[in-house]
């Protein structure tokens, strides 16, 4: 009994694993489903067709799915394998349509290879209103090549396509990079001088050879430019070229390629790990008080506005600004204060920056001085724009958050308020009289908030003496 389950579990496994393998094709064609009838053709400069007002009676969805997948084309006795795109799509048939076509665009080179399927006329009468399934897998294709795929029908209706972006296997994949002779190509020794900002690259020598490309790019979705390509020839001398960086990133790869038509590009990032610069792309604009962070790198994660009780304390979010990290972010209406940061968080830990931390003059300030009535005090909050403001009266505990009973609204006053003391550059703009004995007390602080729509950190007073109360938070 045990044998026969570890005989399942042994072909489950297996089964599991060649499900991960490239799919294999001895030859590359085109097949429908069965019943249909159809034939055929290589269509040129098709993306660039007008398209046709489609009939009241076609339903816009008649084109169902699109899925795409990465063949090896591997013949018996060739010394390695070729590359195809299968483009699987389905249609239901109506009276209007022909076929089926499905083009693919390079995104480096813009080059654009389509193919199309005509059923024929006596299949179409017989299969109108059923679904045909088609399968192209004559597009060939290089190792880590960049595509625009699309399907149209045929006639082209207007608004009647399906598009998808698609990335081929790269020779780091295990099937690609053992049958693809192009991965079998002799990578470049490269150093890393991050004193000087350089990378050190060794050009193998090839008498006979083609000439090299070597540059440094951004990985994007493609690999952009950062600086132009440099030629080793043949002949030279030195095989070794400089490139330099401005900044290390987890994006910034060396690409290297022989100068032979169609090569295939060989990529590798030796910043991997060096996620720390993306952190730092933060911006602020005092004018408009917009707060904006631009990643130099495809992120995948989350930001958010956060406050800092203290050095080193744990960064709490504040509401309603958390925000997807995979393109630029910004914030209106954010207070520049000290304790106010970014939280970056990804699959592999977070990180804070908080922008502000040298700031010597923050957006608005508060102070806790005694009220005209003796068993109260009042807390004045200073700023240069007529702002809204509470406080709240915290119990502090060993672990955070603070435990905050009721909050108590400040009454804003008349623009015309004279400051007092050391804070004559910045008007008083509210106040908010509280209970001395709720206030004074070993564990209790006093928390101020901005409370008409702002992005900003509180300010707190804690552990206040009593006898002659005065405190100004920063």
């Amino acid at each position: 009994m045990l044998a026969a389950r570890a005989v399942v579990l042994l072909a489950l496994t297996w089964g599991a694993y060649q499900s991960l393998a490239v799919p294999r094709a001895t030859e590359c064609g085109l097949s429908c489903s069965l019943g249909f009838a159809c034939k055929s053709h290589v269509s040129r400069n098709v993306l660039g067709a007008f398209c046709r007002h489609r009939p009241a009676a076609m339903p816009r969805r008649v084109l169902k799915a699109m899925t795409l997948s990465t063949v090896l084309k591997c013949a018996p006795h060739d010394d390695g394998c070729s590359l195809l795109l299968r483009v699987r799509a389905s249609l239901t048939l109506h009276e209007s349509l022909r076929g089926l076509e499905a083009c693919s665009t390079s995104q480096d080179t813009q080059e654009t290879h389509c193919h199309s399927v005509r059923v024929r006329r006596a299949s179409r009468r017989l299969q109108e209103g059923h679904q045909l399934q088609v399968n192209f897998d004559c597009f060939e294709v290089s190792v880590a090549q960049s595509l625009y795929v699309t399907v149209r029908t045929v006639p082209y209706f207007c608004g009647v396509q399906l598009e998808q972006q698609y990335h081929v296997e790269d020779c780091r994949d295990e099937d690609v990079g053992r049958n693809v002779p192009s991965c079998h190509a002799e990578k470049l020794s490269y150093w890393v001088d991050r004193s000087r900002k350089v990378v050190l690259v060794q050009v193998p020598e090839a008498p006979g050879g083609p000439d090299y490309y070597v540059r440094l790019c951004l990985k994007w979705f493609t690999c952009e430019d950062v600086g132009a390509p440099v030629q080793v020839t043949a002949n030279s001398v030195s095989r070794e070229v400089s490139l330099p960086y401005s900044q290390e990133l987890p994006c910034l790869c060396l690409e290297s390629w022989p100068a032979t038509p169609d090569a295939v590009r060989i990529q590798t990032c030796p910043f991997e790990a060096d996620t720390e610069a993306l952190w730092d792309a933060i911006r602020y604009h005092p004018g408009n008080q917009a707060l904006s962070w631009e990643p130099a790198c495809p992120v995948s994660g989350h930001v958010s506005l956060c406050w800092r009780p203290g050095p080193g304390a744990h960064c709490h979010q504040l509401e309603h600004s958390g925000r997807p990290a995979h393109r630029a972010v910004q914030y209106s209406r954010v207070d520049a204060q000290p304790q106010l940061c970014l939280k970056f968080s990804t699959s592999l830990g977070f990180w804070v920056r908080c922008p502000f931390e040298q700031l010597r003059v923050p957006a608005w300030k508060m102070t806790v001085q005694p009220a005209p009535s003796r068993a109260h005090l009042r807390v004045t909050f200073f700023s240069p724009r007529p702002a809204h403001f509470q406080v709240r009266l915290c119990h502090q505990k060993k672990k955070w958050p603070l435990a905050c009973r009721r909050a108590l609204q400040a009454t804003a006053l008349p623009p015309a308020s004279v400051s007092q003391g050391d804070l004559a550059a910045d008007p008083a703009a509210a106040f908010v009289d509280i209970p001395r004995d709720e206030a004074c007390g070993s564990d209790i602080c006093v928390q101020g908030w901005r409370t008409d729509g702002h992005f900003s950190a509180p300010q707190q007073l804690c552990d206040l003496l009593c006898a002659a109360t005065q405190g100004t938070a920063d």
